[in-house]
C-alpha cells in the first residue's frame, strides 16, 4: 500500500473518507466552516522561497544548506522530526499523489492544490495556513537569520501561492526575536490579500510583555487585525529535556509556551494598554484555559499590588481573547467540557482548527458531536466566530458533494467509495 501510494497509484484521499462521510451526514454545505489553523510544509519549497532572500550572504547559505539536507529543515531547526510517527501517517508531509498533482487543478501551484482538497473533503470553506517547521524559526541563534527566511517565505506565500485562490488566508509570521523588524513586516503585509492578521511563534524566549513590543502591539492594533500565539514545543528546553518521550513533550509543552505568553501578557496588562488589540491562542487545546483563569484569578486576588494596571480579573481578559479548539481534549467527561466552554464563553470566542494534516488532526465533527452545545453555539464556533473575528464572507464554498469534488480533481474520483 505504501508503495503504490509513494508512486502516487493510491490517491490520498482515502485517508480522508471518512470526513467526507461525516461532512454529507452532518449537513455541514448548509453553513460556513472556518480553519483556523492548517499547516503547510514549506520545507518541500526551499528552492522557490531562498530567492526571495534579499540578503546575498544569507541567501548563498540557504542554498548551501538546502542542497545539501536536500530538503530546508536545518535551515529552522534542530528539532527531531516526530510528526509522522515514523512514517506511519501517510498524510503529513506528503504530496497528494503524482496523478492528481499531475491531472487536478493544473492552473494551481501544488500546494495550494493539496489544501484545497484536503478543505473540499472536510467541507471547509476558508483555511489560514500556517509554515510548519518555521515554527521553530524563533530558535535560530541569529535574528537577521529569522529575519529575512520569514521575509522572504511571506513574499514567496502572498505572491506565489495565495493570489491563486482567496480560500485560503494566512497570518503572517513575525521575526518577534527582532522588534523593530516586526513592525516593519505589519507596514508590508497588513493590506497585502490574504492577509487576516499576524502570527507569533511560542517557542522562543524573549518576553512578549517587555515595552520593545510597544510599538508592535500598537502597529498591529491600529490594522484592526488579530495577532496570533502558535504553540510548540522544544524538546532541548531546560525542563522539557528531563521528558524522554515525544509524547511527553507534546503534550506539555504545547500548553506551557501558551500559558508563560499568555500569563506574561495578562500581569503586565498589555490588554489595557492596547484595548483594541485582538489576541488568538492556537493549537494548545483547552484543558489549560479553566486551569490559568482560577489560578492567576486566585493570585491576583491576593496580591492585586502586583497588577496595578489590571482593572478586573484575569480570566475576565481571557474570556475578550479568541482560542483555537485544536487538539480538543475529547477523552476528557462531558461535564468538565461544558464547563470549560462556559467559562471561556466559548460560543463567542472559541474558532474550529482542524490542524490537518498533522498526526492528531480534527475534523469539524468534533465540534457538532458536542452533545451539550446549541446548534448556534456549533455554527459560531465552527465558523461564524471566525468570520466575524477576520471579516469573511459567510456564503458556502467548498463543495457540497464528492461528485462535485471530483469534478476538480479527476484522480480522486475514481477512488470516491474507498475507506
Amino acid at each position: 500500500m505504501r508503495e503504490l501510494y509513494d508512486r502516487g497509484q493510491v490517491p490520498i484521499p482515502n485517508l480522508l473518507a471518512n470526513a467526507r462521510r461525516q461532512a454529507e451526514e452532518r449537513g455541514f454545505s448548509d453553513f460556513p466552516i472556518i480553519d483556523v489553523d492548517s499547516h503547510h510544509y514549506e520545507d518541500r519549497r526551499w528552492s522557490e522561497i531562498v530567492p526571495y532572500i534579499e540578503d546575498d550572504q544569507i541567501r548563498d547559505w540557504a542554498t548551501s544548506m538546502t542542497r545539501r539536507a536536500g530538503r530546508g529543515a536545518t535551515i529552522t531547526s534542530s528539532q527531531i522530526g516526530n510528526q509522522e510517527i515514523a512514517g506511519r501517517i501517510l498524510r503529513a508531509g506528503h504530496q497528494l499523489g503524482s496523478k492528481i498533482e499531475a491531472e487536478a487543478r493544473a492552473d494551481h501551484h501544488p500546494d495550494m492544490a493539496r489544501m484545497l482538497w484536503a478543505m473540499d473533503m472536510m467541507s471547509i470553506d476558508y483555511s489560514i495556513m500556517f509554515p510548519t517547521p518555521m515554527l521553530h524559526l524563533s530558535l535560530h541563534p541569529a535574528a537577521e537569520v529569522e529575519v529575512a527566511i520569514a521575509r522572504a517565505y511571506t513574499r514567496w506565500l502572498t505572491r506565489e501561492l495565495l493570489p491563486q485562490d482567496d480560500r485560503v488566508r494566512t497570518l503572517v509570521y513575525l521575526p518577534f526575536n527582532d522588534p523593530a523588524e516586526s513592525v516593519k513586516f505589519v507596514e508590508e503585509f497588513a493590506d497585502v490579500p490574504g492577509v487576516v492578521g499576524f502570527m507569533v511563534t511560542s517557542v522562543r524566549y524573549r518576553p512578549v510583555h517587555a515595552n520593545e513590543y510597544a510599538p508592535v502591539y500598537s502597529a498591529i492594533q491600529a490594522t484592526g487585525k488579530p495577532i496570533a500565539f502558535h504553540a510548540g514545543y522544544n524538546w532541548h528546553d531546560q525542563s522539557l529535556s528531563q521528558l524522554n518521550k515525544f509524547i511527553s513533550a507534546h503534550a506539555l509543552g504545547f500548553t506551557f509556551t501558551s500559558i508563560i505568553h499568555l500569563t506574561n501578557i495578562l500581569v503586565n496588562a498589555i490588554p489595557e494598554r492596547f484595548p483594541g488589540l485582538k489576541f488568538m491562542w492556537v493549537e494548545s487545546g483547552l484543558a489549560w484555559i479553566p486551569f490559568l483563569m482560577q489560578r492567576l484569578d486566585n493570585e491576583y486576588l491576593m496580591r492585586t499590588s502586583e497588577c496595578p494596571g489590571l482593572t478586573k480579573l484575569p480570566s475576565d481578559y481571557m474570556k475578550d481573547m479568541f482560542f483555537s479548539t485544536q487538539p480538543m481534549e475529547r477523552v476528557a467527561p462531558t461535564a468538565y467540557m461544558r464547563e470549560a466552554f462556559e467559562l471561556m464563553d466559548a460560543e463567542n470566542t472559541l474558532l474550529y482548527s482542524s490542524d490537518y494534516p498533522h498526526w492528531d488532526f480534527d475534523t469539524p465533527s468534533v465540534i457538532q458531536d458536542l452533545p451539550f452545545l446549541s446548534e448556534t453555539a456549533k455554527r459560531n464556533i465552527l465558523g461564524g466566530n471566525a468570520c466575524r473575528l477576520f471579516g469573511l464572507p459567510t456564503e458556502k464554498r467548498a463543495p457540497k458533494t464528492m461528485a462535485e469534488i471530483g469534478a476538480g480533481y479527476p484522480a480522486v474520483e475514481a477512488t470516491a467509495g474507498l475507506s
